[in-house]
């Protein structure tokens, strides 16, 4: 979802998101992001890395509402495999709703030295979601 959502706003041709939790800890205590060398000319994967940490929330409450996960819906999400399936919307549920994109394409006109400037900005909020 977070690196599906890197990859249609253009900010890299290609992207790999992984996060690691400690147990009890709600925040994600490192956050990496790989984009292969096929980041946007101007940005850097550290700069993708900060535009993540602005637009996402990794832990674990936030992703369950996110991505409505505490709608009872297994049985349609389990069957026949959890990714690249169109999402839909039925009876207010909403299904594969991580199949959906989060709109990042205000970044892509961005420096790497204006994203710097825009997390500095943000840092406050950023380390509410983030161990920094």
């Amino acid at each position: 979802w977070m690196a599906k959502s890197v990859v249609a706003a253009g900010l890299a041709k290609r992207a790999l998101v992984q996060l690691s939790y400690a147990i009890g800890v709600a925040k994600p205590l490192s956050l990496f992001v790989e984009t292969y060398g096929t980041e946007k000319e101007g940005l850097s994967a550290a700069a993708i890395t900060d535009i993540v940490k602005m637009e996402f929330d990794a832990r674990p409450g936030a992703l369950a509402r996110d991505l409505q996960l505490r709608e009872p819906k297994y049985n349609v999400t389990a069957a026949y495999c959890h990714f690249g399936r169109e999402p839909f919307t039925k009876d207010g549920m909403k299904f594969f709703s991580w199949e959906d994109p989060v709109d990042l394409s205000k970044y892509a006109s961005m420096s790497a030295a204006e994203v710097e400037k825009a997390i500095a900005d943000n840092k406050e909020a950023v380390l509410k979601k983030w161990v920094d």
